[in-house]
């Protein structure tokens, strides 16, 4: 008896969700169909982004730049990242550039779009003045060799306020300004603010982007940054021009 009463319970169960299921199955149906809009927009949403992150030395990518690396490659952008040097300034240059690759392998960075510099006129030394024209040939010739829409670098204050960093944003805020960087690529510098009360979320918004001078500065959170097309691109988001 009690074999057929287990039975009768589990028909009837199923009796009902398949009732259940046809009462409600335009509005299943309709709910999966925009989760998985939803989902398909998340996932594509920077597909189409071609990030350059521009660093003086191993370890910068981490210190200053790793929020923005991990939420760009969250959304799925395509990240890379360029060194101008080894960071050889205690004699470690070879150490600290598997450290780099190290470091990048954990933020999402392939060792495949890293390259590491190292030229004689470009040493790791807070005090040496480095070529705005030699580092500016060599961001601009990578630049338009891989395509790149947006490329991030150190502000004027090189956040550290070291040398090699600052030297950077001038190479990067000279193409800017002359025009040399390709149609459609964002310069974002970085701002010089602690970050660490930030969520994850919004840290991406610490980059900042400026206008060629007479514009205000204007912060716009991560997604908003990011929501853009090439039929937008010519509307060219550069660094300020630095300063006399």
């Amino acid at each position: 008896m009690s074999v057929y009463l287990a039975v009768f319970i589990v028909l009837s169960y199923l009796i009902w969700i398949k009732c259940l299921y046809y009462r409600h199955r335009r509005t299943l149906v309709k709910s999966l169909k925009h989760v998985m809009k939803v989902s398909s927009s998340r996932d594509t949403a920077c597909a189409d982004v071609r990030a350059l992150v521009v660093t003086a030395h191993p370890d910068d990518e981490c210190m200053f730049f790793a929020p923005t690396v991990i939420r760009l490659v969250q959304l799925n952008a395509s990240v890379h990242l360029l060194c101008l040097s080894e960071g050889n300034y205690y004699k470690q240059g070879a150490q600290r550039k598997q450290e780099l690759l190290n470091s990048c392998a954990v933020l999402g960075i392939p060792e495949s779009r890293i390259t590491i510099i190292d030229h004689k006129k470009l040493p790791d030394d807070p005090k040496a003045e480095w070529s705005v024209s030699l580092v500016s040939s060599i961001i601009v010739k990578h630049l338009r060799v891989h395509s790149f829409n947006m490329v991030l670098t150190f502000d004027g204050r090189g956040v550290s306020g070291h040398g090699n960093h600052t030297a950077l944003h001038k190479a990067v805020s000279h193409l800017a300004s002359t025009g040399q960087v390709p149609n459609g690529c964002h310069v974002l510098p970085s701002l010089s603010t602690p970050v660490v009360s930030l969520p994850l979320h919004r840290l991406l918004s610490v980059h900042v982007h400026k206008h060629i001078p007479n514009y205000p500065t204007r912060t716009q959170e991560p997604e908003d940054l990011l929501k853009f097309r090439s039929s937008r691109c010519t509307d060219c988001y550069c660094v300020s021009r630095p300063a006399a």
